[in-house]
């Protein structure tokens, strides 16, 4: 008798642990496949009108960690290579004391990135919400995204997704702080059935708003 109670209560738990594999597994494969031929190194990547630096951490004072630095390095390198002609800097501005994307663009041009060819996006919640206020918004139909290696296929399948022309580049650089690449590595697991999610749904982003000129005027001035 309690060996039968034992198997129906543990049938349930057994049932969702399998499909939570299922799903997990066919979202990977579905991001595996929409990036495939699409990830490049940084020499080899082709060329494109637009590199879109995703969000990351920055640090109290305004300074990007590692890993958003690392991004924006590659992108630096791409417009100075000439493989671009604007950046777009796409992340989280919701609360006045933290300011991802001006982080980011006062980095750049510390660096000597022209400040009119960083543009700015201040409500890039999440990789869905960049890449689609990246079509929707800033009009890009052409991109390389540039973020982590571990990261690098999601965003280009969402952005892909979205209508955009992406390419990608993954940083590995920053493999050497373990800790913190190994939790975004598990992280990661997560927010691929989340971006399958976003991708059937075709939500909107968290906020839309209208167009943006500031693509077009960037690429204008280059």
């Amino acid at each position: 008798m309690l060996i039968r109670l034992l198997r129906r209560a543990l049938f349930p738990a057994s049932l969702l642990t399998a499909l939570a594999v299922v799903a997990m597994a066919s979202c990977s494969l579905w991001v595996r496949i929409e990036a495939a031929g699409h990830v490049y190194d940084e020499e080899s990547v082709p060329a494109a009108p637009v590199a879109i630096v995703l969000g990351a951490e920055v640090y109290p004072g305004g300074t990007p960690s590692p890993f958003l630095a690392a991004r924006l390095d590659i992108a630096r390198r791409l417009l100075q290579a000439g493989k671009v002609r604007a950046i777009l800097v796409s992340g989280d501005h919701s609360r006045w004391d933290y300011d991802e994307p001006g982080a980011m663009q006062v980095y750049l041009v510390a660096r000597g990135v022209p400040a009119q060819q960083v543009v700015l996006d201040y409500a890039g919640f999440d990789t869905y919400d960049s890449c689609a206020r990246a079509k929707r918004i800033f009009g890009v139909s052409k991109a390389i995204v540039v973020t982590q290696s571990y990261h690098i296929d999601r965003a280009v399948a969402l952005c892909r997704n979205q209508g955009i022309k992406a390419t990608g580049v993954g940083d590995d650089s920053v493999r050497i702080y373990r800790d913190p690449w190994a939790h975004s590595m598990f992280r990661e697991r997560g927010a691929i059935v989340k971006a399958a999610a976003d991708a059937l749904s075709h939500r909107d982003p968290v906020y839309l708003g209208r167009h943006e000129p500031g693509i077009d005027e960037a690429l204008a001035l280059s």
